[in-house]
């Protein structure tokens, strides 16, 4: 995957740890080596046509993100088309500027126990309002993924100090 991204004339950079390419300054595609399979990653793949419905979102909350997944050497080999078609794809859309419309996440649904804990406490609700907005989401999407009123109160109270110290849920 590696020597079809260079025929590109895309830059090669080393990013979160792992190789991302990019074109003109933008990140365009960046590869994924997980336990059972291997992806390219396009950061705009939501906008890439894709009729076969060959990309997937990484993660349920993934707004931007598609990757091609592979699960082994041959199945790379016999999708080199597929791959180039959707790097072309990739670099188009940063050509033409195209952008990824990001609104759900900046429209938060707070859950109805965060906000019962905003309205008791005030500091908390306070601390909760100077995170960045990054930080915020990260919350509202863990506690919210609870499916449990009780198991959402307990994160509330577990996510506390995290919240008062300016910190967000995956940080120590």
């Amino acid at each position: 995957m590696r020597e079809i991204l260079l025929e590109f004339q895309l830059i090669e950079e080393i990013k979160w740890g792992k190789l991302c390419f990019t074109h003109a300054g933008s990140n365009v595609a960046i590869f994924y080596g997980m336990k059972d399979y291997c992806a390219i990653g396009f950061f705009k793949g939501a906008l890439l046509e894709d009729d076969d419905g060959l990309l997937v979102a990484p993660g349920k909350n993934s707004q931007a993100m598609r990757q091609l997944r592979f699960n082994s050497l041959d199945e790379i080999n016999a999708c080199t088309e597929v791959i180039r078609s959707f790097i072309e794809k990739a670099i188009r859309a940063e050509l033409e500027g195209l952008e990824v419309d990001f609104s759900a996440k900046r429209n938060l649904s707070y859950p109805a126990e965060l906000q019962d804990a905003f309205d008791a406490d005030p500091p908390l609700a306070k601390a909760f309002a100077q995170l960045t907005p990054g930080r915020q989401r990260g919350f509202v999407l863990y506690i919210s993924d609870a499916k449990r009123t009780e198991t959402r109160k307990n994160r509330i109270e577990k996510s506390r100090p995290k919240i008062i110290a300016g910190k967000g849920p995956n940080e120590p």
